[in-house]
């Protein structure tokens, strides 16, 4: 499997190839995003070095996108279980690179927030420049895949038509640990999504289920805006969410989030008060 991350060894910084347990620095890139595009990945030029992944941080898997753009209902089962209707376009909306936290970091509980929730999705991030594409050029845009947990302050998101201010926290959304190659990946309309809360399954689902592809995310969004390597996007979450169970279940300081995604691999957070 062809798999990069952004990692740290103290005060160094540097892009990786992964192979089992270590971490083969890549030449001239400090982390993955706008200096490893798609042809970087493809032919990776290493130092030579091989570093147990056990001795390293793993930083958010793009440190510093220069956008982030989430699709906010892309799952039936999930419009269903809230107050929406089915969407005829992709709803979309922005994240900072500062919401950003790598696997295995904490996830920040802010004290402000009494309605904090999980969202497993599915994150692609684009490896070279395209503006106003389609269909399978749209997919051939894409560098890579990785696993995100886009946490919402829902109280602060429904506070107003723009749900910005419920996505955009400050290390609030886990991303990583790897990015993977899409030959490895195989078709990402066809993988099994899941969601445990200390243990317990909360969401379950299949990218089968995407009401917009990823070629049509890829050309929604580059309608509008140049997609560049690097940026980041985030594909939906499924039906399972804590706010709209009943009884609500909601982030509590301690928590243990996993996401796993097959082909893609598994993320793990915990919950930590600010």
């Amino acid at each position: 499997m062809s798999r990069f991350a952004s990692c740290s060894l103290g005060e160094r910084r540097f892009a990786a190839l992964v192979e089992g347990d270590e971490a083969l620095p890549l030449r001239h890139a400090e982390e993955l995003g706008a200096a490893t595009p798609s042809e970087v990945l493809a032919n990776p030029q290493l130092t030579g070095e091989r570093i147990p992944l056990a001795d390293v941080t793993l930083r958010p898997v793009v440190p510093r996108p220069g956008k982030i753009i989430c699709v906010g209902l892309n799952y039936r089962a999930h419009v269903e279980e809230g107050v929406f209707d089915l969407p005829e376009y992709p709803a979309l909306f922005p994240k900072f690179a500062d919401t950003l936290v790598a696997a295995g970091a904490p996830i920040a509980l802010p004290p402000e927030s009494e309605a904090v929730d999980y969202e497993a999705e599915l994150a692609f991030v684009i490896g070279r420049d395209v503006r106003r594409v389609s269909g399978e050029e749209a997919l051939a845009a894409v560098g890579g895949y990785t696993i995100a947990n886009d946490v919402s302050m829902r109280d602060y998101q429904y506070k107003s038509h723009q749900w910005l201010a419920g996505k955009a926290w400050a290390r609030s959304t886990p991303l990583g640990p790897f990015l993977v190659t899409p030959d490895e990946v195989g078709d990402p309309h066809a993988l099994d999504i899941s969601l445990e809360l200390n243990g317990e399954r909360m969401q379950e689902a299949n990218t089968r289920l995407f009401i917009f592809d990823i070629p049509t995310i890829v050309a929604t969004i580059s309608e509008f805006t140049p997609l560049r390597p690097g940026d980041v996007v985030l594909t939906g979450t499924p039906s399972g969410v804590g706010y709209r169970r009943d009884p609500k279940v909601l982030l509590r300081d301690g928590d243990r989030l996993v996401v796993e995604i097959a082909g893609v691999g598994r993320l793990e957070n915990t919950v930590a008060a600010e």
